[in-house]
């Protein structure tokens, strides 16, 4: 099968059937960030409350589940910070926490994202830590794990180290369980530049892992996203003893696994199923069929996170739409026009290249259709 795209014509690949694993991974935990699916009859143009198809967005859970991963919601990828309003957030976290005691408990299937992004006008510590707890509370009411998200508002009025190890102590010592923290870098939300501290990453770096030091009871691992491999590499290495290091790199997660990272990443959104059988063989110590299965999703990955990385979640929504598990290409915030049409043809093709077209008759009827509405 053949499609006329920008930059040249592309003949289709015979899909490939993945098989669904008997249960999750043994040798890794890995979360998939999760997305939400717009209803399309909502309005959910750039700046209006989000207006989630709750239906959508549970099956595709239950599809993420059923590739034997754990999910991370009400998180980057569902576009916190980028349309999905508190409102939205907390019905997602209740929603996606029953959802999950279908298929076990709830606290280890799925965690959910805490942050102060419901109160812009904190303007002190106090009231920082105050919107912190609350929407950790939150997430514990609905019967998840919690994600400590980094804050823009504490980036934005903190001093330096002191005050992020304040914020954080504070919450560490009134969870009643492990929570994962998250170090977002500013490639994915520059309002998070210099976050714990400092604008250089050594001591940032220095200052994170004091914390997590003091606090190692309480901190089930740290999720980073810095899309800096050797970084990542050197800071896994010098966690303490029980704390896991989830990579959040979107660009070189297959070797960071391989090497020992747990994942907790957004690509798995897109890539389930070959994520899954890699998974499968890493657990079988078949380190060539790992790399085999991995290597052709790099690229797509790549692509999809390129600059501005913050709009990745255009090209995770767009595979979802190709691949039936939505009715539309569109996103709460308008967020479906923040790629091109090019960008989007290569996403299709390396999608395809990495057997992640699941259905190619369905995939470029949709292709074509957007293709035609672009008038090309």
């Amino acid at each position: 099968m053949r499609i006329a795209l920008p930059g040249g014509d592309h003949t289709l690949r015979e899909p490939v059937t993945w098989a669904r694993p008997a249960g999750p991974a043994r040798s890794r935990i890995a979360y998939a960030a999760a997305h939400v699916t717009a209803d399309p009859l909502g309005d959910n143009t750039p700046g209006s409350p989000a207006v989630v198809d709750w239906e959508t967005t549970l099956r595709f859970r239950r599809h993420l589940w059923s590739y034997g991963l754990r999910i991370a919601d009400a998180m980057d990828t569902a576009q916190r910070n980028m349309g999905l309003d508190w409102t939205a957030t907390r019905e997602l976290i209740q929603r996606s926490a029953g959802e999950a005691k279908e298929f076990g408990d709830p606290v280890t299937l799925v965690a959910c994202g805490a942050g102060t992004d419901h109160a812009p006008q904190a303007r002190t510590l106090d009231e920082i830590e105050a919107a912190y707890t609350e929407q950790i509370e939150t997430v514990r009411d609905a019967g998840a794990g919690v994600v400590v998200m980094a804050s823009r508002q504490l980036a934005a009025i903190a001093r330096g180290p002191e005050d992020y190890h304040r914020v954080y102590g504070r919450l560490l010592t009134q969870t009643d369980r492990p929570v994962i923290l998250h170090w977002l870098g500013e490639m994915f939300d520059p309002g998070l530049a210099g976050y714990w501290g400092s604008g250089d990453v050594a001591e940032a770096t220095a200052s994170f892992l004091a914390l997590i030091r003091e606090h190692a009871p309480m901190v089930d691992g740290v999720k980073v996203s810095l899309l800096d491999a050797e970084h990542e590499i050197g800071l896994r290495a010098a966690l303490p003893e029980g704390v896991r290091l989830y990579t959040g790199d979107d660009f070189n997660y297959p070797s960071l696994i391989r090497s020992g990272s747990h994942a907790l990443l957004g690509i798995f959104d897109a890539i389930a199923p070959a994520a899954a059988a890699a998974l499968q063989a890493l657990d079988d110590g078949d380190l060539g069929r790992y790399d085999e299965i991995m290597a052709p999703t790099v690229p797509l990955s790549r692509k999809i996170f390129e600059t501005p990385t913050y709009n990745y979640k255009t090209g995770i929504v767009f595979l979802a739409w190709l691949n039936g598990h939505q009715n539309a290409f569109n996103m709460i915030n308008g967020a479906q026009a923040a790629r091109s049409i090019p960008h989007l043809s290569e996403v299709f093709r390396l999608a395809d290249r990495a057997g992640l077209l699941v259905d190619p008759e369905l995939a470029v009827h949709r292709m074509r259709s957007l293709l035609a509405v672009n008038g090309l």
